[in-house]
């Protein structure tokens, strides 16, 4: 039971949250919120129960699909390999997935009590994402495309401005622009191995639809959608000088994409990728938080 449990929860990867939800309480910190810290755990842990939410209901939807038994799994995709492990528990991640929705909902249900109703449109769009991404957005390449960085960056980063107190802000807006490009990409990348898996279970995403240099080519211009979104929040006097922390990164955002765009169709050269993939995307959003807050 504990594998089942935890394996699709792919916790590892969980750390991506808090960092998304630090950039939204910077950001309105910067709006001149006062940030208390009960609503801040509160809201960190719905973002987290959204993203463990989403995570199993995908790893169960994959085994019940077969995906999890086609994949070419590598330690950043493929899933955990949890489930045909132990494919007597696999419920287990059914009911992780849907605690974790229900999760979301009461969290979404106290803030709307505590900030009104401007705290719905958001959370509807983040409960979509988490419930709606392996079932129906991932059958059509575009939403599946900018569903993982909707969710985690326009959702997750202003919901977070908004539960505390900030309310809808333009410098929140782009900052969360930074998330929404990079974990679109995050997703799109980690596609790249599992291309013939996803198309014998009727995906289409972008690798699938248009070819793997395309999908190149779109992560390359996600990358520099990212750190565009924080010189332009800097440059229209959104952001502090000290904003331009969150371009430290670039330097590996631009080995990256050289490194897609050269070995897009040979997967197995792309696993180094996939990891500073990772590290991209958990420290560009903490160092343009860093840069927000200290130059509030």
């Amino acid at each position: 039971m504990r594998a089942a449990v935890l394996g699709p929860m792919r916790l590892p990867f969980v750390a991506l949250t808090p960092t998304c939800v630090l950039l939204g309480a910077a950001a309105a910190a910067l709006a001149g919120a006062a940030i208390e810290p009960l609503q801040f755990a509160i809201a960190l842990v719905g973002a987290i129960a959204a993203h463990i939410s989403v995570n199993a209901l995908n790893e169960y939807s994959d085994f019940r699909t077969g995906v999890d038994l086609q994949t070419q799994r590598t330690p950043f995709s493929g899933g955990s390999g949890a489930l045909p492990r132990h494919p007597a528990k696999a419920h287990y991640a059914l009911i992780t997935g849907v605690v974790g929705a229900l999760t979301v909902v009461a969290v979404g249900l106290y803030f709307i009590r505590a900030r009104g109703v401007s705290m719905l449109p958001i959370g509807l769009v983040g409960l979509a994402a988490v419930v709606g991404y392996t079932p129906w957005l991932t059958r059509r390449w575009l939403l599946c495309l900018i569903a993982p960085g909707v969710g985690f960056g326009l959702a997750m980063v202003m919901g977070t401005g908004v539960a505390l107190g900030a309310g809808y802000t333009w410098p929140a807006l782009v900052a969360a622009l930074v998330p929404t490009f990079l974990v679109s990409d995050l997703l799109l990348l980690n596609q790249f191995p599992d291309v013939d898996a996803d198309r014998a279970a009727g995906r289409r995403n972008v690798p699938i639809v248009f070819g793997r240099r395309a999908g190149a080519v779109v992560y390359a211009l996600f990358l520099a959608g990212a750190y565009l979104a924080v010189i332009a929040g800097w440059a229209c006097g959104l952001f502090p000088a000290l904003a331009l922390l969150g371009l430290t990164t670039l330097p590996l955002a631009v080995t990256n994409a050289l490194g897609a765009l050269r070995h897009a169709e040979r997967s197995e050269l792309l696993v180094p990728l996939l990891g500073r993939n990772v590290l991209i995307n958990l420290a560009t959003p903490a160092l343009l938080a860093l840069g927000l807050w200290l130059g509030r």
